[in-house]
């Protein structure tokens, strides 16, 4: 059940993502007092039309998941609260947390537990009429999660280094022929393994800045850099993520390289009683992963109650 906002809840749920909803649902079913804090800034929100979603067979998009995620918790009288969660302490054996609602003023919460489903924020690239590309599905962010719809397509995947150097030939591996690295103007210092690597997979690399993008029909008609003009049937940005574990590094909770937080086979991350779920979990960033993660952590958060712990 969803406790009021003064009382000491199960579990505080910070993030209404997949993860966060998916959470929401099962601590619903197992009848536990929690309170779930959304800021509205899902990654999720963004994908324009995903058929790499169980059940979605003709595709689904981002806002239209969330939308039936958040009817479906609703019907157990669960009503996310809009604001922010802007610090995290622990509170004896338990958790405070400070909240900014949205529409101003604050609050003070306590829980027993809590589950971080904060999320990631993609890095953009710095390119013009981005949004309206992210809108339209012609920069996407994911390959795994709609790479199979560029197959046999021309692609440009956006990055530099390793990390844009291995989404390129995760791409001319698995779906495309025709692959092109754009790094937007950021020089590729390639080692000779890695140019060869590129080379093997017949990788073209475009190092100059893009200047301008050019649609026609709802479609990349072409791409303008350093003076040339370059056709692509769609983009992939790779230029990681940011991961927002703040929260949770501040109680100290172990963490990799890129910020994402390290948890156990129960979700739960090296603090005692926090758990995490989704994109700010390190591993594979997919929805479907995210649920899972979500599914463990509030099992775990509800085996942990009824013992008395």
């Amino acid at each position: 059940m969803q406790a009021g906002p003064n009382d000491a809840v199960d579990c505080l749920i910070i993030g209404g993502g997949p993860a966060g909803l998916t959470a929401a649902l099962y601590l619903a079913r197992f009848q536990r007092s929690f309170l779930l804090v959304d800021s509205g800034e899902s990654r999720a929100a963004w994908i324009p039309e995903s058929h790499n979603f169980p059940v979605f067979s003709q595709g689904v998009s981002g806002q239209r998941m969330l939308a039936l995620q958040r009817e479906h918790v609703g019907s157990y009288g669960v009503a996310p609260v809009p604001g922010r969660v802007v610090s995290l302490a622990r509170s004896g054996s338990g958790f405070e947390a400070r909240v900014e609602a949205a529409r101003g003023g604050g609050q003070t919460l306590r829980a027993r537990t809590v589950l971080a489903a904060t999320g990631a924020v993609d890095c953009e690239p710095a390119m013009p009429d981005l949004a309206a590309a992210i809108r339209q599905g012609l920069v996407r962010y994911c390959p795994i999660c709609d790479g199979y719809e560029a197959r046999g397509k021309s692609v440009g995947v956006i990055g530099h280094g390793d990390r844009g150097l291995g989404e390129a030939i995760f791409m001319a591996r698995s779906y495309a022929q025709d692959v092109s690295l754009l790094t937007l103007g950021m020089g590729m210092a390639l080692t000779e393994a890695q140019r060869a690597r590129a080379a093997q997979h017949r990788i073209t690399l475009h190092e100059a800045p893009i200047a301008a993008l050019e649609m026609e029909g709802g479609k990349i008609a072409a791409i303008r850099m350093g003076g040339a003009r370059t056709r692509f049937d769609t983009l992939y940005a790779a230029l990681g993520l940011h991961v927002r574990s703040d929260l949770a590094r501040g109680l100290g909770a172990a963490h990799d390289d890129a910020g994402a937080l390290r948890v156990d086979a129960h979700n739960q991350t090296s603090v005692e009683g926090l758990y995490a779920a989704g994109d700010v979990v390190s591993g594979l960033n997919q929805v479907v992963v995210a649920m899972g993660h979500a599914a463990i952590a509030a099992t775990a958060i509800h085996n942990r109650c009824i013992s008395g712990l």
